[in-house]
């Protein structure tokens, strides 16, 4: 019995078609997307040999998603959700056309290359606050962070899948395939957004202005648990995301091969699938803002010993258990936020969690890039490790409420 309820909670799946049909559309969409990020990874790295420009490769997606996403949110919550998803879809596919098609056309531009990027970015960060809300609309409360825990587990299986895809598309054919399948596969993850019920606005909603924004961010500053949340998050991602280092590294251990480019992100993914698929402790857990606090110091302490390794095998460790870690952190924290905010403020506190949770890490891969190039791999991220841990102690320490919150104890609409 013990062990069952640890095991990811799939009840979710069983009890709503709708829930069901969204999860299996948005597998196809982050599945391509992952092959979508090898590839332009994988690209500007070709074309610049440069650590710099591939960290560049956050800044470009940072600063749409900050400023789209704040926007974002308000838009969700004045607008039809479902309506809304389906443009941004539709959008992100054009996206992908436009990456093969600046492939094919022979452009080799970084500008032409990151404006693609950067519109992908913006689109997918309106798109995401009104597509989170519609977990907590179409399950019940019982069930919703289950179904917090299953998209992430989706999450998960793309990283797992899509740069093994990502890295074998480009060995074989070359990025224009890879940037194809992403279009193809987000075009048919539309399936699941035309089959949502519907789903009104709920009373109260305002419309899309500076004045609902600045009620979103008021919401969240009032609320300590969900500063402290935001706060771990940051922390944890804006000080040491490895991605961008990924490049330099798999270039001095495995000869640049594109193969083991993502093979480095296939890790991450590994560890995240493993605690996703034994996430039943953390979606029954009563006190999620403990579990984001040893989460977040842990993701920390395992990207530190990944800076340190010296074996291959163990740097790969390494990466099991961060994914492991961000996996903990994420379902914990989303389903707490799912679970204390009104469905009138959802999609503005979603466009925020969104915000720092995909801006954060682009900039950390920024900042890794950087400090990189001056210094050297290993620097950077052992730096990024204890700095991450640090923050964590100081709002583990700071947060009484944090550490104190009990989902048990929050009354819900």
């Amino acid at each position: 019995m013990i062990l069952q309820r640890g095991l990811v909670d799939i009840r979710p799946l069983r009890s709503s078609s709708a829930f069901r049909r969204l999860w299996f559309s948005g597998v196809l969409a982050i599945t391509g997307g992952q092959v979508m990020m090898v590839a332009v990874l994988y690209q500007v790295w070709e074309m610049t040999g440069s650590p710099i420009w591939t960290g560049a490769i956050g800044v470009v997606r940072a600063v749409p998603l900050i400023v789209c996403g704040v926007l974002g949110g308000a838009i969700a919550d004045a607008v039809d959700r479902r309506s809304l998803v389906r443009v941004t879809t539709t959008v992100q596919a054009c996206v992908g056309l436009g990456l093969a098609i600046q492939i094919l056309a022979g452009w080799d531009s970084l500008v032409v290359l990151f404006a693609l990027v950067a519109l992908g970015a913006g689109t997918g960060a309106v798109d995401a606050p009104a597509r989170r809300t519609f977990v907590p609309r179409l399950l019940a409360r019982e069930e919703v962070m289950a179904g917090v825990a299953l998209q992430h587990l989706s999450v998960q299986g793309a990283m797992l899948l899509g740069p093994a895809i990502g890295g074998v598309l480009i060995g074989w054919w070359d990025l224009s395939v890879s940037f194809g399948v992403y279009a193809t596969a987000v075009l048919a993850s539309l399936y699941g957004i035309i089959r949502l019920p519907p789903m009104p606005l709920a009373e109260g909603a305002r419309r899309p202005g500076f004045r609902a924004i600045a009620e979103g961010f008021t919401f969240v500053r009032s609320r300590a648990v969900l500063r402290g949340a935001f706060g771990i998050d940051l922390g944890a991602t804006l000080l040491a995301m490895p991605v961008a280092l990924f490049p330099l590294v798999n270039e001095v251990r495995f000869g640049g091969n594109p193969e083991t480019l993502g093979l480095f992100l296939s890790c991450v993914a590994i560890g995240g699938m493993l605690a996703g698929l034994t996430s039943g402790w953390v979606t029954r857990a009563d006190r999620p803002g403990v579990v984001q606090l040893c989460a977040a110091g842990i993701w920390g302490l395992a990207l530190t010993l990944f800076g340190l390794a010296g074996p291959a095998w163990l740097a790969m460790g390494m990466l099991v258990l961060a994914g492991g870690a961000d996996t903990i952190l994420v379902v914990s924290r989303g389903g707490m936020i799912q679970m204390v905010t009104p469905d009138t403020h959802r999609g503005r506190v979603n466009a925020l969690e969104h915000t720092l949770g995909v801006a954060g890490p682009e900039l950390g891969n920024a900042r890794g890039g950087l400090v990189a190039q001056f210094t050297s791999a290993p620097f950077a991220l052992v730096s990024g490790g204890l700095s991450s841990m640090l923050v964590i102690a100081l709002i583990a320490w700071r947060n009484r409420p944090m550490r104190t919150f009990r989902l048990s104890t929050v009354e819900h609409e």
